[in-house]
């Protein structure tokens, strides 16, 4: 085969559903802050605002409005472009990451769901020095090159690949000296089995016009939004909080700073009642962008238990206390947990200790719960799996971004990528550029906690316990990569892959993917 890694992605044209929605859509939105301080300026500098009939003092009532928003705004974006706040995390575990990632496809399993007994759980291969042509470090080549912006791999060079590694480490900049010497051995070991998993050196010196995707320390883009735009979708939201509680009796609560709505069935009872359903959802709007799928798992499922937890990080939720302030994960898993085992749901024994790498969890699930989690929710229900397999009877993943995220395509796509078309568009200015998803992604990114691998999905290759859904056409991850790292592992009757699938297609009312999430659903297993 040849060297797919030296093949330049096809240059692609703008198409005309781009500039529709551009005009149609983000420029008019875009135009009103600039707008309304022309307008604000224009009144004060004229005093002619009392000269102004209603119409006109509700419009610079309006713009006012706008224009104070607008400093707000700017204020908020000032205070996420902080560096990172976490630490560094575990040196350990965070090697034992970069190492995991090395040593996927060295197996070279076949890319079919068949003869699953025979197929190895984790990887056991060592990292040895691969030849330039093999096939995997071919891959891994044309794979890895997505971190730098899917150029040739022979314009990249050894200081920005040293860059990346260092940062996918210790999350922080690449000293220009002074590298304390303990970090200096991570990085050289990691260079060097990096190197052997490639099939080839990494050309020595810099290229500066290539610079590799660092989220968490690259300059966070943000584009800002008119006033009326977040306080439209704040008041949808709490319209449909009110009226689930009125009408569904879901209602809102708060457990520990975590606030969800929750139903349980009158007759529900924990001994012999079906399993609690858990959805947690993705980027976007919140309530307002899942209600119809929130509204179908009420419906098909009134006799069992519904937990939804709220994310005002990602839901466009400007005006909460915690906007800026994401749940992490080990909070989420442990809130989560233990809201669960007060419901009664499972039985959960937490063993603490101060090293993540020794933790264990101890559980008894008296029940169990399904999960359900669509997209950047794929994320917290990896958190979940890691810390407490056990509670988690059943797994639903729907256009999971946890799978293969090392590889990049997903911070790539979501991102980097420049927008050719209107679907492109409207996900990166209405979700990837807005203030809350920009903080999370950005500034409150950990890749290793995010990143889930085969060996830790519980069940994986039992069809009634897992269930996977892709769309061959997704426009934030490589649906096909998903698809041949979970079938290498032996999945493939419990994986639903549309071709001409795209991202949230498969949780629309009366699509075929839809379709098949409610009866997997229904299909449930003790």
């Amino acid at each position: 085969m040849g060297d797919l890694a030296e093949v330049p992605d096809k240059t692609r044209p703008r198409d005309l559903s781009f500039f529709l929605v551009a005009f149609i859509l983000v420029l008019p939105l875009r135009a009103v802050a600039p707008l309304s301080w022309v307008l604000v300026a224009h009144s004060i500098y004229t005093q002619s605002i009392w000269s102004y009939a209603w119409k006109g003092r509700l419009l610079f009532a309006f713009a006012l409005c706008e224009v104070l928003f607008s400093i707000y705004h700017w204020y908020l974006v000032k205070r996420a472009s902080a560096p990172w706040k976490h630490g560094v995390g575990n040196i350990a575990h965070l090697q034992l990451s970069f190492t995991r990632v090395l040593k996927a496809g060295l197996a070279n399993l076949p890319e079919d769901g068949h003869d699953a007994a025979d197929r190895p759980g984790s990887p056991s291969e060592a990292i040895t020095q691969l030849d330039m042509d093999d096939s995997r470090s071919i891959d891994f080549r044309n794979t890895l090159r997505t971190w730098f912006g899917r150029v040739p791999w022979s314009s990249i060079r050894r200081f920005e690949v040293e860059q990346w590694i260092y940062w996918s480490i210790f999350n922080t900049d690449l000293p220009k000296e002074n590298l304390p010497q303990a970090h200096r051995v991570v990085l050289e070991d990691a260079l060097e089995n990096l190197e052997k998993r490639l099939g080839t050196q990494i050309t020595p010196g810099s290229n500066p016009k290539i610079q590799a995707m660092r989220c968490t320390l690259d300059k966070m883009h943000v584009v800002g939004r008119p006033f009326f735009y977040y306080a439209f979708i704040f008041g949808i939201n709490s319209y449909l909080t009110t009226y689930y509680a009125n009408n569904w009796n879901l209602r809102r609560y708060n457990y520990d700073g975590l606030e969800y709505l929750l139903y349980v069935p009158p007759d529900w009872n924990h001994t012999i009642g079906r399993r609690p359903l858990v959805f947690l959802h993705g980027l976007g709007l919140g309530l307002f962008q899942y209600h119809r799928m929130i509204k179908d798992l009420y419906h098909h499922f009134p006799d069992r238990p519904l937990l939804i937890p709220l994310q005002p990080h990602v839901s466009q939720d400007i005006f909460h206390s915690r906007f800026l302030d994401p749940i992490c994960r080990n909070e989420l898993a442990d809130r989560l947990g233990a809201l669960m085992t007060e419901l009664g749901w499972v039985d959960l024994y937490k063993e603490d200790s101060d090293d993540d790498l020794s933790k264990e969890a101890a559980c008894k699930p008296t029940l169990g719960v399904t999960m359900l989690s669509h997209s950047n929710g794929s994320y917290l229900h990896a958190w979940c799996l890691k810390r407490f397999p056990q509670v988690v009877a059943r797994s639903c993943f729907v256009d999971p971004v946890t799978f293969c995220s090392w590889e990049g395509d997903a911070c790539y796509n979501f991102l980097y990528k420049p927008c050719k078309t209107g679907i492109e568009l409207l996900m990166r200015f209405f979700v990837g550029t807005e203030l809350g998803v920009a903080n999370l992604l950005r500034r409150n990114f950990d890749w290793s906690s995010n990143a889930l691998w085969y060996e830790e999905i519980p069940n994986a290759r039992d069809t009634t316990k897992t269930f996977f859904l892709l769309g061959g056409k997704d426009d934030i991850i490589n649906a096909s990569r998903v698809k041949k790292y979970l079938t290498s592992h032996g999945l493939g009757k419990n994986i639903w892959f549309d071709p001409t699938g795209r991202h949230g297609q498969a949780l629309l009312s009366k699509s075929a993917g839809h379709t098949a999430v409610m009866r997997w659903l229904q299909q449930e297993s003790t």
